[in-house]
């Protein structure tokens, strides 16, 4: 039976190829199902129309239209972090009431 962070790791290694296809990356489009799916509140609370525009950008270093899993690896981390950051806030605020 796999361990929490196995099972997490497999959740983000099928779920990027689960969007991909058998083409092995994402397109543009791809991306933007894929948020739309497994990240909804996130456009939800976007006042940016673009924002998917400028993710894409952002992970597609080659200029190809393209996003390989270790790009999509790198959003992932990112937002782990900065809700990790926005964690930590919320405890420190709840733990001084």
């Amino acid at each position: 039976m796999p361990s929490q962070m196995e099972h997490a790791m497999e959740t983000m290694m099928f779920t990027f190829h689960k969007f991909a296809g058998d083409k092995g990356y994402l397109t543009k489009e791809d991306l933007r199902v894929l948020t739309e799916k497994e990240f909804p509140g996130f456009l939800e609370n976007q006042k940016d129309p673009l924002a998917v525009d400028k993710i894409m950008k952002d992970l597609d270093q080659c200029r190809d239209g393209k996003v390989g899993f270790q790009s999509f690896f790198s959003l992932i981390a990112g937002l782990t972090i900065a809700c990790n950051d926005c964690f930590v806030v919320h405890m420190k605020q709840k733990g001084k009431k």
